[in-house]
């Protein structure tokens, strides 16, 4: 399975590159805002609306997290145009990541991950002199109907609310500070809402099963200090109370190919759960486009009280290495080691490791494609090893989002909550959904569509008689509410 995880890998890599190669001879046209932007033809880019300038043919374009204007990222800003000299200040001074100063706004994902460079951004933006104030957030109101005996339905309303703020120290020195909340304790209450074969947490000292659980009010608040030694290499040390460890890719919520699916994925628990965690210190050392990183940090997953702020342990420990090959990939391998994760189980640690591909595209102006693969292991005490996959898509064209998720989960008795023999057999599980979103508020600040949601699961004969005899399935209609598409006139009116 690693052999084949690592060919992915590699020809993913090597299709990518090969695609991404500029043509030496033409005349390239490249964004002064987001210089990863390259066509063959003057326009306007297709992620801000700005006019496209000429890219000099005898010197080479810039990385994208290099901003020293001596050095190579001077290239692509080089023949003279009206505006450049205010977007180019802007790109490096304002649009920089609030955990690391070298990296663009647009690669950072949840915690310390990284999402790829060409990834738009939902949100609104402050500048407060040389402080930036970047909000993000999403609430889906809904009904929701899952069947099976198992099954629930209900009227509820996921949601979250993030800000990242970030003050500049001196010209290669940054502060970063991130809050992010939720509401799901009063929208989801304490059994969170009904997801068919989902697992993971407690209500009440039971394991939850066929429930996905509510997030605490406050999943991360972070304090980040970086550090840039050279246009190249630069660090960061990040802590948080809570915050999320150096474990996994992005959490759904914040990756562009799930952000229009209401539901957490099956394998959330296999993959990137542990985005909330109560105690996280991170150091981190990025050398252009390539990221190796590691994490102290509390095992325990979060108590039944969300509200409250649980004690911090620092008994585990993560490394990851991320790399984004171009704008359009961002890349990660990851391990972990978890001490007594679940309260109900404390003599039960784990090791997980996960691997996951993201690739976004940008295909036209107003026009996005973002998917991702994620695979994730968790090796448990007494349980052995077992294995989540996970494939989603994301397309979105003006007002109109189409979007997909498959996966395939092997869970055991004793996370699906079964009784007898069934305890100590695994079951792979598979569920695909699909789902449709049209923006009737679109583009002024606030974006509110309406979407719809199907899901059909399919289960081993074994667990008929828990689940009964008919097929698995969910149905949602929604309303998804988000900040609008971040663009270069919105970042404009900020500085004014």
């Amino acid at each position: 399975m690693l052999r084949f995880l690592l060919t992915f890998i590699l020809v993913a890599i090597t299709s990518a590159l090969l695609a991404q190669a500029p043509k030496p001879e033409a005349t390239q046209y490249t964004c002064v805002m987001h210089p990863e932007v390259i066509q063959d033809h003057p326009g306007r880019c297709p992620k801000c609306g700005m006019k496209l300038v000429p890219v000099k043919k005898d010197r080479r374009h810039p990385t994208p997290n290099t901003e020293d204007p001596t050095s190579k990222t001077e290239t692509a800003h080089s023949t003279h145009h009206p505006h450049m000299e205010e977007g180019h200040a802007m790109h490096e001074m304002k649009m920089q990541s609030s955990v690391n100063l070298t990296d663009p706004m647009s690669r950072e994902g949840s915690g310390t991950s990284w999402l790829p460079d060409s990834s738009p951004m939902y949100g609104r933006m402050f500048m407060l002199g040389q402080d930036m104030l970047m909000l993000h957030g999403a609430a889906f109101p809904r009904y929701t109907n899952v069947r099976t005996r198992r099954g629930d339905d209900r009227i509820d309303a996921p949601n979250w609310l993030m800000g990242m703020f970030s003050h500049p120290l001196s010209d290669n020195a940054q502060l970063g500070v991130r809050l992010m909340m939720s509401l799901d304790p009063l929208t989801e209450g304490g059994r969170g809402y009904p997801l068919l074969f989902q697992s993971g947490e407690s209500w009440h000292d039971q394991p939850l099963h066929d429930r996905q659980h509510p997030h605490d009010l406050f999943s991360e608040l972070s304090l980040t200090y970086s550090q840039k030694f050279t246009p190249d290499l630069s660090s960061y040390i990040y802590f948080g109370y809570p915050g999320e460890p150096a474990l996994g890719p992005p959490t759904f919520m914040h990756r562009i190919s799930a952000m229009d699916d209401p539901d957490a994925p099956l394998g959330h628990h296999w993959q990137d759960s542990s985005h909330v965690t109560f105690g996280v210190a991170t150091g981190g050392l990025v050398w252009r486009t390539v990221k190796i990183e590691g994490s102290v940090f509390t095992g325990r997953e979060p108590d039944e009280d969300r509200y409250d702020f649980d004690r911090p342990r620092f008994d585990s420990a993560s490394g990851r290495i991320s790399w984004n090959p171009t704008p359009d990939l961002a890349l990660q391998f990851s391990h972990g080691y978890l001490k007594s994760p679940e309260g109900l189980e404390p003599t039960v640690n784990r090791h997980r490791t996960t691997a996951s591909i993201i690739y976004n595209k940008a295909l036209g102006h107003d026009a996005n494609w973002a998917t991702t693969f994620v695979w994730g292991q968790n090796d448990d005490t007494h349980e052995g090893k077992t294995q989540s996959f996970l494939l989603e898509s994301d397309f979105q064209h003006g007002r109109d989002t189409f979007y997909t998720r498959l996966e395939r989960v092997e869970k055991s008795g004793h996370e699906l909550v079964l009784d007898g023999a069934d305890l100590e057999k695994i079951f792979p599980i598979y569920a695909a959904s699909f789902g449709y979103v049209h923006d009737f508020a679109y583009g002024d600040g606030i974006d509110v569509g309406l979407g719809a949601q199907f899901t059909i699961d399919h289960r081993p004969d074994e667990l008929d008689r828990y689940y009964g005899d008919e097929v698995g399935y969910g149905l949602e209609v929604f309303l998804r509410i988000r900040p609008s598409l971040h663009r270069h006139h919105e970042m404009a009116d900020a500085m004014k």
